[in-house]
């Protein structure tokens, strides 16, 4: 006769992959974060998203984890047995299930998984529906965050219906040259482009439209780069700041993923006021969209100039170990470890709390 499994581990399943552009770079965050999980604390089972939107689990990679990671690729696949987003809430044999979208982009960090999750009643990390699908627009998250007092820089968003010759001219007369056009709801800098002329301004719609339909044109900043951690439920707490100085006109999807250029600097090198202050900030940020979880609010600092300005906040940061959300975090004093183990606790006190106001 079969045995019960006394396994009473939290089941962790690590999403990753996904339908969006950022599919690759979900796959390297994911191999990072399966290797620095506590399988002590946890048992991992990790789920792959194809670009063509099945759900698979790779069982060579089940074993691989149950034996403690050891040999674990640089970068995951997705492939093995086919199987369906149910899989979420019947994975664990007797203890808690948690789940850990890993997913950049559309269709994974704008509220559609996170979505899906609630119905399946399933604890998971992160933001929820409204703060995942406000944060991963542009264009929303910017109204949003003028509304609470949160200094941006100047920016119009349009339908690319919308978008003519004449609104081109107009928000040139506004914002100036140069300035960034990009696709409202994508990540990584994926579609952005900086345009210097009338004629890169239209080339830049062209190439921001095959990303998304809302398009967003802002000012070009001329300040430092700086980002800030949160971490938290209710009552969120920011790490130490930290800057991107990249190697390149603007810190773009080269410049992070492929040539690695840019410097990170961990802790900034701000004064003290500075740095609390936009530490405030970002806790603000972070609670104008009512995120919780985790999320990367990112700054330009002009700083003989308007100071802070808010760029966009990140509810799915980049999470391999040299990415800046952990690093800042471990300059605060949270190792990487500590930070996952966090994050599953605040999904499990979240999903408890929400479930004492439903008839659940």
């Amino acid at each position: 006769m079969e045995m019960a499994s006394t396994d009473m581990r939290t089941t962790l399943v690590v999403l990753y992959g996904g339908r969006s552009a950022e599919h690759d770079v979900s796959r390297v965050t994911a191999a990072h974060v399966l290797r620095a999980v506590d399988h002590s604390a946890f048992r991992v089972v990790p789920v792959g998203i194809s670009r063509d939107g099945e759900w698979t689990i790779d069982e060579s990679l089940v074993a691989l984890l149950d034996a403690g990671a050891h040999g674990l690729p640089a970068e995951l696949t997705v492939g093995g047995a086919s199987t369906s987003s149910s899989v979420i809430a019947t994975t664990a044999a007797t203890g808690p299930v948690v789940v850990l979208p890993l997913l950049h982009g559309p269709l994974g960090e704008d509220g559609t998984i996170q979505g899906l999750l609630e119905v399946l009643d399933v604890p998971y990390v992160g933001s929820g529906v409204l703060a995942s699908a406000a944060a991963m627009d542009k264009g929303i998250a910017k109204v949003i965050l003028a509304q609470q007092g949160i200094p941006q820089v100047e920016w119009r968003t349009f339908h690319i219906d919308a978008i003519t010759p004449r609104t081109i001219d107009e928000a040139i007369d506004f914002l100036g040259l140069p300035l960034f056009v990009k696709p409202a709801n994508m990540g990584s800098s994926i579609g952005v482009s900086k345009a210097k002329s009338h004629e890169e301004v239209r080339e830049a719609v062209a190439k921001a439209a095959t990303y998304d339909e809302w398009i967003v044109f802002e000012e070009a900043a001329h300040g430092r780069e700086i980002e800030v951690a949160v971490l938290g439920n209710l009552r969120p707490e920011a790490s130490v700041a930290g800057e991107i100085i990249p190697s390149r006109e603007f810190y773009d999807y080269e410049d992070k993923y492929i040539i690695d250029g840019a410097r990170l600097e961990v802790p900034a090198h701000l004064d003290a006021e500075a740095s609390e202050e936009v530490r405030r900030l970002a806790v603000r940020a972070f609670a104008a969209l009512r995120c919780e979880g985790m999320a990367r609010v990112d700054f330009f600092y002009e700083e003989n100039g308007r100071g802070f300005l808010c760029n966009e906040i990140n509810t799915i940061p980049g999470f391999t170990p040299i990415s800046m959300y952990p690093k800042l975090w471990q300059a605060t004093g949270v190792s990487y470890s500590q930070l996952v183990d966090t994050l599953v606790k605040l999904a499990i006190e979240r999903h408890s709390r929400k479930r004492r106001n439903t008839d659940r």
